[in-house]
């Protein structure tokens, strides 16, 4: 059975740091895609951050232009696990962020209907 945890999330003041985590069991992260989602009640997910597997020990990253800069994503595929590292926090960054691994390697930066496994979620809160 495919999990995936999210953990790291909490509340913090804009201008601050948070680091998300995803572990994941019962499947492979290398050689797939992964990425963190972010959404609100009633808004569909919005992707955020994106890393293509090149190698067993590379990858690339693509990311949201609204994170751009003050978010960076990482893969450890010897521990399967995927993290996001938020700096520069703003209030708009305030969402549920959602872990999701694709059955695939190219394409990653996608819509969340092209990822098949997600985890259920860490809770971000950014106050002004």
């Amino acid at each position: 059975q495919v999990r995936l945890l999210e953990s790291g999330g909490g509340s913090v003041q804009a201008g601050g740091s948070l680091t998300l985590s995803c572990t994941i069991s019962g499947y492979s992260v290398n050689g797939h895609c992964m990425g963190w989602f972010r959404g609100i009640p009633g808004a569909t997910r919005e992707g955020v951050a994106f890393s293509y597997p090149l190698s067993a020990r590379t990858s690339m990253n693509e990311y949201d232009d609204s994170v751009e800069g003050r978010f960076t994503i990482t893969r450890d595929n010897a521990k399967n696990l995927v993290t996001l590292q938020m700096n520069s926090l703003k209030p708009e960054d305030t969402a549920m962020y959602y872990c999701a691994a694709a059955d695939r390697d190219r394409g990653c930066k996608s819509g969340p209907d092209r990822y098949q496994h997600w985890g259920q979620g860490t809770q971000v809160t950014v106050s002004s």
